[in-house]
């Protein structure tokens, strides 16, 4: 049992240097997280730092995907979840059995995959890409290769849009990103007119065309730090704000709300994101447990086309 009055942040501390590990955490981390860890970042940043990490364990503060690919591109290191449930909207939409037969419709096609999917999904791709490096890759396929794209239709939509590529797109979404409310969004911008919209591609068409930026969530913490002193109505999960906040001191931010009268509680937070907490970091450093692991044939499959996204995704 852990003792309420334990300085967490000393211990968390501790462990880090007797463990030689690093803590690696996603934008939409709580922010006390955010503020402990080695290196905060979207999907590309924390798969690149995997990649080329010295430390002997990496403790992945973030959703069960992202720590797979760490333990992907690090075979031989241990990968520390703290919790285990930490899943994917995203990738629960996408069964890798049903996208094996959806793959297996489309010969001919490359297939060009969302980092937002399992290990057994990445195996099935031939390139992973983020929301950053997405439309760099996608540019650099032949036009006369058919793509499939999976598994963010609304990604895939935007990028259809942006590269004016004709790709076959799996039916996915993510939780978060597909309900925020038009309606609701309109009536925030009237009380807000001076407020930039700036939002992530994985939200519908009919939020997106209001949206004054729409990038990755390193391209909109980017675009708020070029922007001093606004006002912005961030559409994608709050936890991004914490960074927002810190770059861009003066500026106002406004949550986007999601759809009224939805079963959710807070339809803009990321329940998966959010299972981590400072409590779990700790007693996972502590026991060494919850440690992620993936069979070796299975890390091989899916290394390639991770290692071909960081490849492809070098300025050119």
């Amino acid at each position: 049992m852990l003792d309420p009055n334990q300085p967490l942040e000393a211990e968390i501390n501790r462990l880090r240097r007797e463990m030689n590990a690093v803590i690696l955490a996603h934008y939409y981390q709580e922010d006390d997280i955010q503020d402990i860890a080695d290196f905060v970042g979207d999907s590309l940043d924390l798969a690149r730092k995997a990649a080329t990490t010295t430390a002997d364990a990496i403790v992945f503060c973030g959703v069960k995907f992202m720590a797979e690919g760490a333990k992907i591109l690090n075979p031989t290191k241990r990968v520390l979840l703290p919790d285990m449930n930490a899943g994917c909207s995203l990738e629960d939409s996408c069964p890798p059995a049903a996208f094996a037969k959806f793959k297996a419709q489309h010969p001919d096609h490359i297939v060009v995959t969302y980092i937002n999917c399992s290990a057994e999904v990445k195996a099935l791709s031939d390139i992973i890409v983020t929301s950053t490096n997405a439309e760099h890759i996608i540019r650099q396929i032949p036009e006369n290769q058919p793509i499939i794209f999976a598994p963010d239709k609304f990604l895939g939509s935007y990028l259809m849009k942006k590269t004016g590529r004709d790709m076959v797109l799996w039916n996915g979404t993510c939780i978060v990103h597909e309900r925020f409310s038009e309606q609701e969004l309109v009536k925030l911008k009237t009380r807000h007119p001076k407020a930039y919209i700036i939002a992530h591609p994985e939200c519908p068409e009919d939020i997106l065309k209001y949206a004054h930026h729409v990038g990755s969530t390193s391209s909109l913490l980017r675009f708020t730090k070029e922007h001093p002193g606004s006002e912005f109505i961030v559409l994608t999960e709050p936890g991004i704000i914490h960074q927002m906040r810190q770059q861009s001191p003066g500026s106002m931010f406004y949550e986007a709300p999601g759809i009224v009268g939805s079963a959710c509680v807070s339809c803009n937070t990321c329940p998966f994101m959010k299972l981590n907490t400072m409590e779990k970091l700790y007693l996972c450093m502590k026991n060494k447990t919850p440690e992620l692991t993936l069979a070796p044939a299975l890390m091989d499959a899916a290394r390639a086309p991770l290692a071909r996204m960081l490849e492809m995704s070098q300025p050119k």
